[in-house]
């Protein structure tokens, strides 16, 4: 059995962070010593923090690599290759892919075209030949406002990996784009729409909602279900938003917009998920509350990389560094996050979890990524 030894390390326990060692045999984390000590054969951490490798629920960085401009598709197997990679450099050893599932087939300027089971297929196919460097699993974004929601959920089984599947609602004027404007120009500069497309887009997602919407929330909540997922909400906005995702099942509150709601969801006893990038910003882009405020009252269980893979790690030594307490820091991206997925086996430095691991230094309070590994075999 091959043995590695890390040693002189800023272990970042669950509790504390030590200067010690661990070492990995078979994959998991066999024994953990404290003290400076580098036996012989060792990899010396030069005093470096060593932590769980981080886990991200919830990333569109997949569909980044798919369509790297407007206008250009990429190769499925290739971006979901380079994901991959690009998340191992940032410390990112458990991934849920975030897939959108609902098309609008009915207007060509609405960009949402049908893709999810496809991908998944290339994604299933690439890690049971071993060629992906980290553990993936499957987060369906549920659009509510679409034509195919429930006619796409039904192409997926239990054994696809769906670890979350979350209930999206883009309806204009409500949860994240409350503000209309805001929601123009986040269509202007992602899709480069129009005056006329941005209002006939609108009008089509009235549409939908008021046909489909009821239908495709209880349908995605009894797929979710189905599929042994957790329920995630997604943009919850007010107490009343909350009580619905409580009268769900929902376990994880991704990105609620006020404090109302954040606050609810503690009381309901909902995790609440916030973006690295709004904490880093000191604020929303879309003119919600921020992830600073939730923070600094105790509303923030969980950070998510969202759209930019380096932020998850930068978030968590940022909110460490802050309240001089970098153990607490990292469990928003280590041990928080696997227990709202049920990963009972990672998420922690503990005998005979997952070797999974992020090496990493500090330089001007930025971390800089030496090392990943994922299963004890180092990805990056």
């Amino acid at each position: 059995m091959t043995e590695t030894v890390l040693a002189n390390a800023r272990l970042v326990l669950p509790g504390e962070v030590v200067t010690g060692s661990l070492r990995i045999a078979g994959g998991d984390i066999a024994a953990i010593d404290t003290g400076m000590a580098v036996p012989a054969g060792a990899l010396d951490c030069e005093g470096d923090y060593l932590a769980p490798g981080l886990i991200e629920l919830h990333t569109d960085n997949l569909e980044r690599h798919m369509q790297p401009r407007p206008g250009v598709k990429w190769p499925q197997k290739a971006a979901v290759i380079a994901h991959d990679a690009e998340l191992a450099s940032v410390g990112i050893t458990t991934v849920f892919d975030a897939l959108r599932v609902g098309s609008i087939l009915s207007n060509d300027r609405s960009r949402h075209g049908k893709y999810a089971r496809d991908l998944t297929r290339h994604i299933l196919d690439l890690r049971s030949a071993g060629r992906l460097r980290i553990s993936h699993f499957l987060h369906l974004r549920a659009e509510i406002c679409s034509e195919t929601l429930l006619e796409e959920l039904e192409e997926f089984v239990p054994e696809d990996r769906i670890g979350i599947l979350s209930l999206m609602d883009h309806t204009p004027g409500q949860r994240q784009f409350r503000d209309l404007s805001k929601f123009a120009e986040y269509l202007t500069g992602k899709y480069g729409m129009s005056r006329e497309d941005i209002d006939a887009h609108f009008e089509g997602l009235y549409a939908l909602k008021t046909r489909y919407g009821a239908r495709h929330e209880t349908g995605a909540v009894d797929h979710a279900r189905r599929l042994g997922a957790v329920l995630a909400s997604h943009d919850d906005t007010r107490s009343e938003d909350v009580e619905t995702s409580a009268a769900h099942g929902c376990r994880l509150a991704e990105f609620p917009t006020t404090e109302e709601a954040a606050e609810a969801c503690r009381a309901a006893g909902i995790a609440v998920m916030m973006g690295a990038p709004n904490l880093l910003r000191g604020g929303s882009h879309s003119g919600n509350v921020g992830a600073g405020v939730l923070a600094e009252q105790g509303l923030l269980d969980i950070l998510s990389s969202d759209y930019a893979p380096s932020a998850l790690l930068m978030g968590a030594v940022r909110l460490g560094l802050e309240t001089q307490d970098m153990a607490a820091g990292l469990r928003t991206v280590t041990a928080a996050p696997a227990a709202v997925a049920g990963l009972s086996d990672r998420g922690r430095i503990a005998p005979g979890l997952r070797a999974d691991l992020v090496r990493f230094s500090l330089a001007e309070g930025l971390p800089i990524t030496r090392a990943a590994w994922s299963r004890g075999h180092r990805v990056a």
